[in-house]
């Protein structure tokens, strides 16, 4: 129960301030990280301020396990690129 608090509070508080800050610094940091194929024209203030105050409030009540969640897509992500690799290699365009 405690832990459902130290989340709600947490997200609620992250939610709060990216809102808040979203002409001033979040927007522009976003605009720095998020590659060009999922960016939009559209305000999408409200979508990707809860996904970082979802992000924030789990990394802050579960660190350990959004550390391994991050380390286990990132070896996931490498293998698939060096299978596609190989297959590339592999294949015979004619």
């Amino acid at each position: 129960m405690t832990v459902t608090v130290i989340w709600l509070i947490a997200f609620a508080l992250i939610l709060f301030f990216s809102l808040r800050m979203w002409e001033s610094s979040v927007s522009a940091g976003l605009n720095k990280v998020v590659p060009r194929a999922i960016k939009s024209d559209d305000d999408n203030r409200w979508v990707w301020s809860v996904a970082l105050a979802i992000l924030g409030a789990t990394t802050l009540v579960r660190p350990i396990d959004m550390l391994l969640t991050a380390i286990v897509i990132a070896v996931l992500v490498l293998i698939v690129k060096k299978v596609a690799g190989w297959a590339m290699d592999r294949a015979h365009f004619h």
